[in-house]
């Protein structure tokens, strides 16, 4: 099993910034992918930004120039800094992970969710 703790969010006024952090533990053999996600009330959960082994990024039209999400470091934890922050960005935003558990299975796992607001 992999457990994804998610720290950072809050509250935050437009225009401001804010970080997100994601740290991935557990039976971790290899990390394949990790992201961010936000789902808004009412509304299907979406991408926001997501990078590979690689580092090959993969950014929401929204996140643009907006956001940026670096790789994840020696201790498993990936980050998202979020700029220019508006009111529509406000939703629960999840930490996702694709972790290879041993040399031939992976899994996708999800963090607890982490509310983001943005006041106008």
């Amino acid at each position: 099993q992999v457990q994804l703790v998610e720290s950072g969010g809050g509250l935050e006024q437009a225009g401001g910034s804010l970080q997100l952090s994601c740290a991935a533990s557990g039976s971790i053999y290899r990390i394949i992918e990790m992201g961010w996600y936000r789902q808004a009330p009412g509304k299907q959960r979406e991408l926001v930004a997501s990078i590979n082994a690689g580092g090959a990024t993969n950014y929401a039209d929204f996140a643009k120039g907006r956001f940026s999400i670096s790789r994840w470091n020696a201790k498993n934890t990936v980050s998202l800094q979020m700029n220019s922050l508006k009111p529509e960005d406000t939703g629960v935003y999840y930490c996702n992970a694709r972790v290879y558990s041993d040399p031939k299975s992976w899994d996708e796992y999800w963090g607890q969710g982490n509310q983001v607001t943005v006041s106008s």
